[in-house]
């Protein structure tokens, strides 16, 4: 995928339409309850929280080393970083900046650090009870699974163990003393991040997206697709009621429960590592092309 190559235009024409039809399913519901006024607490995260709209996920893009021939790839220069060269358009390579060559190299230092280091298991998703402990203040327009004094004696009854600061800040300011972990501030992600955490995969989908224009659409949507499934068990393990919402709850607060959620994010953190490996690949290549 991220050989030189030039495309010709019922290749990548191909690849587009295949990435347009793979994406429509979490696309196309968005913007229709965006048009309605209406919100899902479960997947319109994925469009809010993070920084990529959904017709931005929509649009397929060939990433660093391809170039697109035929008149049809013109287009693609109404989009910042790309060139017009003899063979077609293309990623400009001029795009990779010292500015964004020092990202890229940030990047692969923290995702080979969170790779290499031994993945935690046996949170059980308590960070999103933090965030509904002793408050008022809840994020959701869902009901609560226990009234607040239940909830809260659970919560103080548990071993809290959040090694992921995007998480971690939002626990109520009851909760954050709770924590074992003290990840507080960004630069200590490097210090704690691990690939156990479903946030922490969760996440590879917004460094694929932080890659653009240089990853191609095909790896962004592998990790949006990995990140749904994550999402999905961080709401289902959660304090709120999603039945509503056809989500069966993985009842942390039972062993059984405790048992399900740790296969379903061992199985997540299995997903993630072969993600995780080709951005990676990704970034190194993207280094040599910028230093080289």
């Amino acid at each position: 995928m991220y050989a030189d190559t030039v495309l010709p235009p019922e290749a990548w024409l191909a690849r587009r339409a295949a990435h347009e039809a793979r994406v429509r399913p979490w696309t196309q519901p968005c913007l229709a309850r965006h048009n309605r006024g209406e919100k899902h607490p479960v997947y319109d995260f994925l469009f809010t929280y993070y920084g990529q709209r959904p017709g931005r996920l929509a649009r397929w893009e060939p990433g660093y080393g391809a170039t697109l021939a035929g008149d049809a790839a013109r287009d693609f220069l109404g989009y910042a970083g790309y060139v017009l060269t003899d063979d077609g358009v293309r990623v400009d390579p001029a795009a990779l900046t010292p500015k964004r060559l020092a990202f890229i190299g940030w990047l692969k230092r923290f995702l080979t650090t969170v790779r290499d280091r031994p993945a935690a298991f046996g949170c059980f998703g308590l960070h999103e009870w933090a965030m509904v402990y002793r408050t008022d203040d809840i994020r959701h327009a869902l009901p609560l699974r226990m009234p607040p004094d239940e909830l809260a004696r659970f919560v103080e009854s548990q071993v809290i163990r959040c090694s992921h600061h995007d998480a971690f800040r939002f626990f109520t300011p009851a909760a954050r003393p709770l924590n074992r972990l003290r990840p507080e501030t960004r630069e200590s992600v490097m210090e704690y991040e691990q690939c156990g955490c479903l946030h922490a995969n969760m996440d590879l989908y917004k460094w694929a997206y932080k890659l653009h224009p240089f990853c191609p659409s095909e790896l962004t949507a592998d990790a949006f697709e990995l990140a749904v499934a994550a999402r999905e068990l961080d709401m289902r393990a959660s304090a709120y009621d999603c039945t509503s919402l056809g989500f069966e709850p993985v009842r942390i607060e039972t062993p059984e429960g405790r048992l399900l959620y740790e296969s379903e994010q061992r199985a997540i953190s299995e997903r993630s590592r072969p993600l995780r490996d080709r951005l990676i690949a990704l970034c190194e290549r993207l280094e040599s092309a910028g230093l080289g």
